[in-house]
C-alpha cells in the first residue's frame, strides 16, 4: 500500500468504478499519478476536470490524515494491488481499490462462506445457523465464516463461529474502529480476540449514510465462494447479497422454511425460482462448493452431541414406528415452535428423518 492508493480512491469525482478503470489502464496507482492530464484523458477516456483532480493530487492531503488516524488505532490499510488483498474481491467487477481492516487478512484468502439473513431471526434460523456452523467445523477445516455483524442471523453466524472454533469476518458499514451496531461492540472485540477480522472500505472521512449497509453486501458477496441465506423475508439487506453473489458467479444456498413462515419467505422464493440450491446440512455446502471434507463422524453418534431439550424430545420416540406433529406434540408438550426448532436440530445430528406428511422417525 501506498499513499497514492488511498489518494486515488479520495481523489474528488473518482468513484469506486473510477479507479477500477484507471487500475485497469495504468496498472497501478503510482502510474496513475504520474501521467500526464492528456494521458489520463488519452488512455482512460477520463473529463478533463477529473484528470485535472489526479494531477494536482487533490486527494493526498486527506490520504496523509488517514494514514495517521489508521497508525493511531492500528487498522492495516491493504490495496487491490498488495499480495495480501482478498483474491476472490478482486474478480469482481467493482472492488474497493482500499481495504481497512482490523485483525488479519490472512482469513479473508482462505475459504469463506458468506452466511447472511435477516435481523428479526427466528429460534428455528439461529438453530439451524448454530447447526450448520458446527457441522462445517468439524467437516470444512480451515474456513472463515463472513457476514455483517447485524443483528439476528448474521449474529448468529458469527456467535456460532465463536464457539465451534471458526474463523470469522465480519464486513461494516461504517468507518474503523467503530462499530456498527454498537451494541455489536463486544462481538466485534471476540471476533478479532480469536483470529478474525474487520473489515470496511470506508475511510474517516467518509460521510456515513444509508447506502453503506447496500454497497457493503457486495463485499460480503465477493469475498466469499458461496452466499448462504438462512432467513429472509420478501425483501431485504440478505437478498441483496444473493443477488451480487449471483452476479459475480458465486454459489447462492438458501435454507428453506415452512411456507406460513414471514422470516422465509425470501428463502423459499429463491429455491422456487432456481437462484439458490436448497440447503438442509453443511455436507450440502461443502457438496455445492466442491470443498473437501474430513471425516465424518457416525450417525450413531449424533445423540451424543444433542442438547438436553433435544434429548428429551428424542425419548418421545420409543419405538422405530413414524410420530406425526400432532403425536410428537402430544407426548412432549411443547408448543408448536419450539417443538419444530428442536426438530430441525434433530435432523441436522442425523438423529431423525422427516417423511412425507409432516411425520418423523427416529435413525
Amino acid at each position: 500500500m501506498t499513499v497514492e492508493d488511498i489518494a486515488l480512491s479520495m481523489t474528488p469525482g473518482i468513484g469506486i468504478k473510477g479507479c477500477v478503470h484507471l487500475l485497469e489502464r495504468f496498472g497501478d496507482a503510482a502510474a496513475i499519478f504520474a501521467a500526464s492530464a492528456d494521458e489520463l484523458v488519452e488512455r482512460a477516456e477520463l473529463r478533463a476536470d477529473l484528470a485535472r483532480n489526479i494531477v494536482q493530487r487533490k486527494g493526498f492531503a486527506a490520504a496523509e490524515r488517514e494514514i495517521a488516524h489508521c497508525r493511531r488505532h492500528g487498522i492495516r490499510i491493504v490495496a487491490s494491488t498488495d499480495a495480501d488483498y482478498p483474491p476472490l474481491l478482486r474478480e469482481i467487477p467493482d472492488y474497493p481499490h482500499v481495504l481497512y481492516i482490523q485483525g488479519d487478512p490472512a482469513v479473508l484468502s482462505g475459504r469463506c462462506l458468506a452466511v447472511v439473513g435477516t435481523r428479526e431471526a427466528t429460534p428455528y434460523g439461529q438453530a439451524v445457523c448454530n447447526r450448520i456452523v458446527e457441522g462445517l467445523a468439524r467437516q470444512a477445516g480451515d474456513l472463515t465464516i463472513v457476514s455483517g455483524l447485524a443483528f439476528g442471523i448474521d449474529a448468529a453466524a458469527h456467535r456460532a463461529a465463536l464457539v465451534h472454533g471458526v474463523k470469522s469476518a465480519a464486513v461494516l458499514p461504517c468507518y474503523l474502529p467503530d462499530v456498527v451496531p454498537a451494541q455489536h461492540g463486544s462481538l466485534a472485540r471476540d471476533l478479532l480476540a480469536r483470529g478474525g477480522a474487520l473489515v470496511t472500505e470506508l475511510s474517516s472521512a467518509a460521510r456515513l449514510n444509508g447506502t453503506a449497509y447496500l454497497a457493503r453486501n457486495r463485499i460480503i458477496a465477493g469475498l466469499c465462494a458461496g452466499c448462504l441465506v438462512v432467513e429472509s423475508p420478501a425483501s431485504g439487506g440478505s437478498l441483496v447479497t444473493a443477488h451480487h453473489a449471483d452476479g459475480y458467479f458465486r454459489t447462492v444456498m438458501a435454507l428453506p422454511g415452512r411456507t406460513t413462515d414471514r422470516a422465509s419467505a425470501g428463502t423459499n422464493h429463491l429455491i422456487r425460482s432456481h437462484k439458490a440450491q436448497m440447503i438442509l446440512s453443511a455436507g450440502d455446502i461443502l457438496d455445492e462448493l466442491g470443498w473437501s471434507a474430513g471425516e465424518r463422524p457416525a450417525a450413531d453418534a449424533a445423540p451424543a452431541r444433542l442438547t438436553p431439550d433435544e434429548r428429551g424430545l428424542l425419548g418421545c420416540f420409543r419405538t422405530d414406528d413414524p410420530l406425526s406433529l400432532e403425536e410428537l406434540q402430544a407426548l412432549c408438550g411443547l408448543d408448536p415452535g419450539t417443538l419444530a426448532t428442536l426438530l430441525v436440530g434433530l435432523e441436522l445430528s442425523g438423529a431423525v428423518r422427516q417423511l412425507p406428511g409432516n411425520r418423523y422417525m427416529k435413525l
